[in-house]
């Protein structure tokens, strides 16, 4: 993780361990991507299914950017956990 948009659930550094391809649910935290800024990866909370993928949100309304700016997301996989440094289970 990098930068403050998914605090308080995870912070700058935390390490996640993420399931490649699971299916999302609204409410998880997942690895996303935007057609408009390829090879960026991000983890958003998912929110609703929309037409071409998933709007997600940030944790921290104050220093989040995401399907507000950049409409709909690609998940690319849910976090499980986070492993480093407090590992967790409940995102």
């Amino acid at each position: 993780m990098r930068g403050p948009s998914m605090a308080p659930a995870l912070r700058n550094e935390d390490v996640v361990l993420v399931r490649w391809g699971a299916k999302p649910k609204p409410g998880q935290v997942v690895l996303v991507t935007w057609a408009s800024r390829p090879g960026q990866l991000s983890v958003k909370r998912a929110s609703h299914e929309v037409d071409g993928g998933w709007h997600v949100v940030g944790d921290n309304p104050y220093a989040s950017t995401d399907s507000e700016h950049l409409g709909p997301a690609e998940v690319l996989g849910v976090v499980k956990a986070r492993l480093w440094p407090r590992p967790g289970f409940r995102l």
